[in-house]
């Protein structure tokens, strides 16, 4: 009789342990999405793309919210679909390829006998959603590898209001994507600009 109980007894516990092992939250996974309308069919100019970087508060695959403060929450269930810097250089990539009409894109680090044309160099500052909004401040460079000489350097701060009410976690991929593009807008127009200026006879 105490064997009999004791056997049962395990399987209650046993499948105690199925149940509750079932009723585990399910992770979500979330991809960021480009602002890219139509495919580029040009060659020119000729693009590379990186190091892009993030902070180290970011390189997790959990989404990382802002709370009051300086506080932050990672989620245990929202999860990146890839890596949060790979992801950046694909929307960016993608978004610069499309506003600037060039299927020539390379990436860090280039075969330094044939260098792009110019080279696009990100470093993301911060990266955060809250209540009310989501932000992005990143630092970007664009220079002309061959020669070293620099093209356009700022820090740009862009904000995006989010609905109001409670932040879901459904909104940040959308947003980070959306300033995302904005970002590759600004890159591609300080190109464009210089693709605009004359350039003096000794090619400076």
């Amino acid at each position: 009789m105490n064997g009999s109980m004791a056997r049962a007894a395990g399987i209650t516990a046993l499948l105690a342990l199925l149940i509750g092992c079932g009723s585990s939250p399910r992770n979500n996974h979330y991809l960021l999405t480009t602002g890219a309308t139509h495919p580029p069919g040009g060659e020119t100019p000729s693009l590379g793309i990186g190091p892009i970087s993030v902070p180290e508060y970011l390189n997790r695959n959990g989404m990382v919210y802002a709370m009051q403060g300086n506080q932050l929450q990672v989620s245990a269930t929202e999860r990146w679909a890839e890596p949060l810097q790979s992801g950046i250089k694909r929307v960016v990539s993608i978004n610069l390829a499309s506003g600037l009409d060039t299927q020539n894109i390379r990436y860090f680090p280039w075969d330094p006998k044939r260098p792009p044309a110019y080279g696009v160099r990100i470093t993301v500052l911060s990266l955060d959603a809250g209540d009310e909004q989501a932000s992005l401040a990143a630092e970007w460079r664009v220079n002309r590898p061959a020669t070293g000489q620099s093209v356009a350097r700022r820090i740009s701060n862009l904000q995006l209001p989010l609905p109001a009410g409670p932040l879901k976690p459904e909104q940040i991929a959308p947003a980070y994507s959306k300033l995302l593009e904005q970002l590759s807008e600004l890159i591609s127009a300080a190109i464009e600009q210089d693709m605009a200026t004359p350039k003096q006879a000794d090619g400076s």
